[in-house]
């Protein structure tokens, strides 16, 4: 616990919030606190008891103490563990080969970061994902769990380091500046991953959307007002597309983010590593991860340098804009039912009202809303992280890991959501868009290569003042026959699905035969 002697009465309450902070992922208990067995383990600062029965460190325990902000480990981010594991485990296979590491001891940490890859220890890694130190902490979190599990499955003690050393064996060659940057692409890249495979499926569900009402003629709206006629086909249609148009741009993100600084140690000139280890242990971590990956050119640019990460988040910003707008599109369609558009029917997802029954609110594109104003703003804080980098280092690439892997998270629950729970579901109302077809006054606008511009400006005119047809006004002005407007006015013709003046004469101010 820490000691509360000698301060006041304000700092005793930031100290104890500090200790409602260490608390375990789950909230369960004061990591740093209880009366069951301890250890002692030392660092530069001095000794601390460790609860015994933990596989983290002096390191963690400082950090716990230290980081009092989110209440939010790194264990939220299991995309981020796994990426650890992964670089130990190429780091670890590298030393092996180049034989600066004890096989036995490389083999130990190997074996651990698959377990970790699996699933397990997960709930050790308990340090805050907001943290001072440029991702210091997290790296000594992983250095710290990786050796005592390796301990442990070797027959030694917890924190017995004369055996196997967080720093000498499991960070040989390594430094968190090029750990952790590291890490935190290759999360990004799971994260990617698997937001393109739930983005797909969301634009499969438009696309089919688009074919099941591509018979469905409506009225088009520019400015919120009534423009030419389409297809709830072609609406819906327009959603895939732009969708598909962010699968390609976020695709084209991974490549940049598997560029690596692996071997830059410090701040990229690579002291305390062999020569060879930069390319070894790039090998290693693409044969681990079956992701392609590439030294840069520039380690010394590549440890200081955070664009690739503005990069993605611009890239991700994008995509979250344009979904919001497509949700904005369907609470638009769906608004009423009886006093709004009610072009369409959203599923019902829950009561939308403690007060008002019978309401139904279009919660599922609401809260997509809300995921894009998150990733609006996280993009914000990227890129004040990114120019805030100093020399030849970034500080702050905890908070853009933190944002970025929140983002993709976030996106790819979104997008599930989104498709499951409402796009799916969605139904036309075709009765309602027929009747607003058949009295929109913006079928004129088809009618302007036959009539002119001016004749069909007085014939809406005329049609919005008494709510006559427009076909009728056009035929009791004999401007053109029955039959050809008719043709003209066909709901194919109408959409854009065949060309408008297709086999028709044009004459102007004339009967069109």
């Amino acid at each position: 616990m820490t000691d509360t002697t000698g301060l006041n009465a304000s700092e005793q309450q930031i100290i104890g919030d500090e200790n409602l902070v260490t608390t375990g992922p789950d909230g369960s208990r004061d990591l740093l606190s209880g009366t069951g067995p301890t250890r002692t383990e030392s660092d530069s600062l001095g000794s601390l008891e460790i609860p015994a029965d933990v596989y983290w460190g002096v390191h963690t325990a400082r950090a716990l103490v230290n980081f009092p902000i989110t209440r939010r480990a790194i264990s939220n981010y299991p995309d981020l563990i796994r990426a650890l594991a992964r670089v130990k485990q190429a780091a670890a296979r590298a030393n092996r080969e180049l034989g600066v590491l004890d096989p036995a001891k490389a083999d130990a940490i190997d074996a651990v970061c698959e377990r970790i890859v699996a699933g397990e220890l997960h709930d050790q890694f308990v340090v805050g994902v907001i943290q001072g130190g440029a991702g210091t902490s997290t790296n000594m979190n992983t250095n710290e769990v990786i050796a005592n599990a390796a301990l442990e499955a070797s027959g030694y003690e917890k924190g017995d380091y004369t055996h196997l050393h967080p720093i000498d064996d499991v960070n040989r060659s390594q430094s968190t500046n090029d750990v952790y940057p590291t890490a935190i692409k290759l999360a990004m890249v799971f994260g990617v991953q698997r937001l393109l495979a739930e983005h797909a499926r969301l634009t499969a569900s438009f696309r089919a959307k688009g074919r099941e009402f591509a018979h469905v003629l409506k009225v088009g709206r520019t400015q919120l007002q009534d423009a030419v006629p389409m297809t709830l086909g072609q609406e819906f249609a327009g959603f895939a597309t732009t969708l598909a148009e962010d699968y390609d741009r976020l695709t084209e993100v991974i490549p940049w983010l598997n560029e690596i600084n692996l071997g830059a140690t410090a701040i990229g000139t690579g002291i305390t590593a062999d020569p060879r280890y930069a390319e070894a242990v790039r090998r290693h971590l693409e044969a681990v991860t079956g992701i392609p990956q590439e030294t840069a050119p520039d380690l010394i640019e590549a440890t200081s340098d955070a664009g690739i990460f503005m990069t993605l988040s611009g890239t991700l910003k994008r995509a979250a804009v344009k979904l919001s707008k497509i949700c904005n599109d369907l609470r638009l369609l769906s608004s009423g039912p009886q006093a709004g558009l009610n072009e369409i029917q959203l599923p019902p997802r829950q009561a939308g009202s403690s007060i008002m029954p019978g309401k139904v609110n279009p919660v599922i594109p609401e809260v997509v809303n809300q995921v894009a104003f998150a990733v609006i703003g996280a993009d914000a804080t990227v890129t004040a992280a990114a120019e805030g980098g100093q020399l030849q280092l970034n500080a702050f690439e905890p908070v853009i890991a933190h944002s970025l892997l929140q983002s993709l998270a976030w996106m790819t629950n979104a997008c599930r959501t989104l498709r499951v729970n409402c796009v799916d579901g969605i139904t036309a109302n075709e009765a309602r868009l027929a009747g607003q077809v058949a009295t929109s006054v913006g079928v004129v606008t088809a009618l302007t290569p036959y009539i002119g511009y001016a004749e069909a400006a007085a014939l809406a005119h005329t049609a919005l003042t008494t709510n006559a047809s427009i076909a009728d006004l056009v035929v009791g002005r004999g401007l053109m026959t029955r039959e050809a407007v008719d043709r003209v006015l066909a709901p194919d013709r109408l959409s854009g699905i065949v060309p408008p003046t297709s086999a028709i004469p044009i004459v102007v101010g004339k009967v069109v035969e």
